[in-house]
């Protein structure tokens, strides 16, 4: 206990971290490890303790000492013996069971608690995964269901310890080419967490260069690299970028999407593609099997699509390395994020390096509109499925985007939005280029090179600029409409203005109509950048002026 602590432990599993406090940072970087940041505004930041935290901060070799100790060492009042308790027995689980490789039968799964393995083997879902019982301590484990058994184990609050290793893969030559420019601290710091763990997911920030962080692991690994994209635009810029940054030439690279089936060294595919299915299978699922990779790289990988998660399944003796903005998946499938893929391995909170001048800092707006009396009676009539589209899309909201855009016509503007009827309505009244899934990977490229050269000023986009689009030069972003309540395209549209700017500071404005579904919404999509430390400033539609005030 120390009385003048910013860290208040909590019996529920919270801890309140007072930021303004001198030991703020020390505490913080004492609690990261285990504890999952929840919310962080201007004051006081909720962290919470979980089970998955727990198994992760094991995996990355924190032990129960370590962690009751940062408890008891840095909580304000006394901690309650219920949750230390907890916290060691939680740990415990961990490791109970191990995944090994045996010199003689191969992969085994090991326990010494001969009740824990008896327990797993009577469970259903584990049956099928595992072979004979050698002895009261070891049981064979068909290679091809490794990440299978992990899935399942997790499941049951038996998550087991992976060290039965990977294979190098085929070697391959790459070095980092820091020609005109440097691998920032804390991109070397993750992509070495990632390196020493062998598997993991890194979480940083758009605008923060996680593209660096890829390259930078994959010089470490100087093997065959599979990248998975969401798209054939990311696709390119991923190539772009390892061009610029490392000893890799275009002939090594090839693209694996729709417009071309190449594969080279480093190979990058999009999901989309891989995911394809004809005759109820995925044939290019073999891709994953047509190399010996040494390395498989996972972009948003919060995206994962369940055929992706399966064949993932498969490659556990492959390293892997998550790379993402947040790890929010609105089906909740964190978990299997971890046990596929691997433990969080790095972690970087947006305000930290906002603090330190890597992401640009940001203004967010929520401007409210009203509905008219036609509109309200709409959707008083309308069926709860037609509701948010209605909200979304009222006309009011074109006047405010079209002042919002005049406010900004000397800056990059993007106007992002879901529905392309409404979308369409925008770009021809502010005169600017849209960009949709009809528009071509041709279209979209020259559209984005002119944005980013200043040839145009203002893009319509929809939801297929959420992700992995690098538009450096956007400074201000007016969302209109969005895929519900989904926290993560919230981030990711943020994050499009993230680039640092020498010193100047970001709009995002959220035009959102009161007194619908579309505010509700709008509430919980802004849940997770509230829980960044960002704060949204209300203002109502009809006093646009305010914000010259401000």
């Amino acid at each position: 206990m120390n009385p003048t602590s910013p860290l208040i432990v909590q019996s529920d599993r919270t801890l309140l971290l007072e930021v303004d406090h001198p030991d703020a940072e020390t505490v913080r970087m004492a609690i990261a490890p285990f504890a999952e940041l929840e919310r962080a505004p201007e004051h006081v930041h909720t962290y919470r303790i979980t089970p998955l935290g727990l198994w992760n901060a094991r995996a990355a070799g924190h032990d129960a000492e370590q962690v009751v100790d940062a408890l008891l060492t840095w909580s304000r009042y006394p901690v309650a013996g219920s949750l230390l308790i907890d916290v060691a027995e939680t740990m415990g689980r961990y490791g109970r069971l191990r995944i090994e490789k045996h010199p003689v039968h191969g992969l085994v799964m090991v326990s010494q608690d001969k009740a824990v393995l008896t327990e797993v083997l009577r469970a259903k879902k584990v049956k099928g995964l595992v072979g004979e019982r050698i002895d009261d301590e070891t049981v064979l484990v068909h290679p091809s269901e490794r990440g299978h058994l992990k899935q399942v184990l997790l499941g049951l609050g038996w998550p087991a310890e992976d060290l039965a290793g990977f294979v190098n893969g085929e070697a391959h030559p790459i070095a980092l080419d820091e020609d005109g420019w440097q691998v920032r601290p804390y991109q070397k710091v993750a992509a070495e967490s990632f390196w020493h763990g062998g598997s993991g997911v890194v979480v940083l920030p758009c605008g923060a260069g996680k593209t660096v962080v890829g390259a930078a692991s994959m010089a470490l690994a100087g093997a065959t690299t599979l990248i998975l994209v969401t798209n054939t635009v990311a696709a390119r810029q991923w190539r772009d970028e390892l061009v610029r940054r490392t000893t890799l030439t275009e002939d090594e690279i090839g693209e694996y999407s729709g417009a071309r089936k190449e594969i080279r060294p480093v190979t990058i595919a999009t999901y989309q593609v891989v995911t394809t299915k004809r005759g109820g299978v995925h044939p290019h699922l073999e891709l994953f099997s047509a190399r010996d990779w040494g390395l498989v790289i996972y972009d948003e990988v919060h995206l994962l699509p369940a055929p992706v998660f399966r064949m993932t399944a498969d490659l556990q003796a492959r390293r892997r390395l998550g790379l993402t903005a947040t790890l929010v998946r609105e089906d909740g499938r964190e978990g299997d994020v971890f046990s596929l893929i691997g433990p969080k391995r790095y972690d970087a909170p947006w305000k930290d390096l906002e603090s330190q001048g890597w992401i640009a800092p940001a203004d967010c707006v929520e401007v409210r509109v009203s509905l008219d009396d036609d509109e309200r009676m709409a959707q008083a009539l309308a069926e709860p499925d037609l509701r948010y589209r209605l909200a979304s899309t009222t006309a009011s909201k074109q006047r405010v985007v079209e002042e919002l855009a005049e406010r900004h016509k000397d800056q990059p503007t993007l106007v992002i939005g879901q529905y392309v009827d409404q979308l369409e309505e925008l770009s021809r009244a502010l005169d600017a280029p849209l960009i949709t899934g009809a528009t071509t990977n041709k279209q979209r490229e020259a559209l984005y090179n002119q944005f980013r050269a200043g040839e145009i000023k203002r893009l319509v986009v929809s939801k297929v600029a959420n992700f992995s689009i690098d538009l450096p030069t956007a400074e201000v972003a007016i969302q209109v409409s969005g895929a519900f309540g989904s926290r993560q395209e919230e981030a990711q549209r943020l994050g499009r203005l993230l680039r640092p700017k020498d010193g100047l500071v970001a709009r995002f404005y959220a035009v959102v109509a009161r007194d619908t579904v579309d505010a509700d919404f709008a509430q919980h999509r802004q849940r997770f950048l509230a829980e960044q430390g960002y704060s949204y400033r209300i203002v109502d539609a009809e006093d646009l002026d305010q914000l010259d005030q401000d």
